[in-house]
């Protein structure tokens, strides 16, 4: 496993946490459809084991960067349970361009490359995309969250490759959605989306739900579903059709209730599973049935 970037490291130790325990199995296997072992502590055999414990038997690892998409790679091809997705993260494309050194990238301080840089650096994630262990192009998208007017354009330019390498090559496209709704709607009408298109960590409303229901779009709802502020998240899974129901835990990101603030990982993925079920007023292997095969159609495995 490469070296965890610094500043994931730091923020487990400040919380000083253990681990939540493990909850109670699924009866239906699920998969979690976007998930960063490169993050988390312990060997890659040790997370799956634990995952697979509890009725979670196949992981969607994502790249972030360079870096993260080359090790997602090698990590699905030594993995039977591990499927790749690689990717430059929409904040990833104004630091390539800018020469900020803040954040995904593990290269360390380096200058500014412009567009020329960003270029080559899609480059390799199209020669990853390639790969038949790659079996997604994520996570793209927008963020204008973390990423200020100054780095719009070249958020812009890198989705819209994202967009074509995912096309060219037939995998699903993984999107990171951070208040940005309305011009990753807009961008993917305007460059045609792929065949299959992922909403990783769905954070819309129900009427947005709608609207990628009505596209085909697959909605992946992670632990803040479970989060006291997140009625919007459990309004849009409500109304999701189950065939576009897909789950992830972002981990080491986002864990449910009862343990927000506390490291995530793949074995959680059951509390969110039973959150969506509540929700939805279903049952939690209804939901886990729907789940399980619309991720193998949405990936390809």
């Amino acid at each position: 496993m490469p070296q965890k970037p610094e500043r994931q490291q730091t923020d487990q130790r400040k919380d000083g946490s253990a681990a939540p325990p493990l909850p109670e199995p699924l009866a239906v296997p699920v998969a979690d459809s976007h998930t960063h072992l490169d993050m988390q502590e312990g060997s890659v055999e040790d997370v799956l084991a634990k995952a697979a414990s509890v009725g979670v038997t196949t992981v969607v690892q994502v790249g972030c960067d360079v870096n993260g998409s080359h090790w997602a790679a090698r990590t699905a091809a030594a993995h039977e349970t591990v499927w790749a997705a690689v990717a430059l993260h929409p904040n990833e494309a104004p630091r390539i361009v800018h020469g900020d050194p803040d954040g995904w990238s593990r290269q360390g301080t380096r200058e500014a490359g412009g567009t020329a840089a960003l270029d080559a650096a899609l480059a390799e994630i199209d020669a990853l995309a390639a790969l038949p262990h790659v079996r997604g192009v994520g996570e793209t998208g927008l963020d204008y969250f973390r990423t200020g007017p100054e780095g719009v354009e070249a958020q812009h330019h890198s989705f819209r490759r994202h967009i074509d390498i995912a096309k060219r090559h037939g995998k699903a496209l993984v999107i990171h959605d951070r208040e940005a709704h309305a011009d990753v709607l807009r961008i993917l009408d305007e460059e045609g989306a792929p065949d299959t298109v992922v909403f990783h960590c769905y954070s819309g409303d129900a009427e947005m739900a709608r609207t990628c229901a009505d596209k085909g779009y697959y909605m992946s709802f992670a632990g803040n579903i479970t989060y006291k502020s997140a009625q919007n998240l459990r309004d849009a899974v409500a109304v999701a059709p189950a065939e576009l129901l897909l789950v992830e835990t972002d981990a080491p990101f986002l864990t449910p209730v009862p343990y927000r603030g506390r490291p995530n990982a793949p074995y959680l993925v059951p509390i969110t599973v039973r959150a969506m079920a509540e929700a939805r007023k279903a049952t939690e292997d209804e939901v886990a049935a729907a789940i399980g095969a619309n991720t193998a159609r949405a990936f390809g495995y």
